[in-house]
């Protein structure tokens, strides 16, 4: 049974989870958060992603990002998913929604990401929150750090 649950489980992450969803990592760690070890499929909504000397990594958050950046290297390609489509958009195309009553993820401030300013609002309009920029939600997610104080 055991192994008739994982096989099942294998094929559910290889094949894919859901409708637009995308995992960007490779090997044995592909569904971790590359900083936490969160799982990536259960954080999917606040996921975050980019590349690094030719590595892809996949965050749970945009705390865990910052973490990363907070070495003082410089990602590429940072993307983040689209709560609507569930695909990884630009993080300089994205709208968040910032401290809505929607709980977040490694932070208590939550921070949701949206393609375009309609879907923002209408998620500010159930869950509250503040619209913002990538910047802006970066600036609230490094207070979490101490080196940023």
């Amino acid at each position: 049974m055991k192994k008739l649950l994982g096989l099942v489980l294998l094929g559910f992450v290889t094949l894919g989870f859901g409708a637009g969803e995308e995992l960007v990592q490779v090997g044995a760690n592909k569904t971790e958060c590359a900083r936490c070890g969160m799982d990536l499929i259960k954080f999917y909504k606040t996921s975050h992603a980019a590349e690094y000397k030719g590595k892809k990594f996949q965050y749970c958050s945009i705390h865990c990002l910052e973490e990363h950046l907070g070495e003082g290297i410089s990602l590429k390609n940072p993307k983040v998913v689209d709560n609507s489509s569930l695909k990884l958009i630009s993080i300089s195309k994205a709208v968040y929604v910032v401290g809505s009553k929607k709980r977040g993820t490694m932070s208590r401030i939550s921070k949701y990401a949206f393609s375009n300013i309609a879907d923002a609002k209408a998620f500010q309009s159930k869950f509250g929150g503040e619209i913002m920029d990538f910047n802006g939600a970066r600036e609230v997610a490094q207070k979490d750090f101490k080196h940023y104080r």
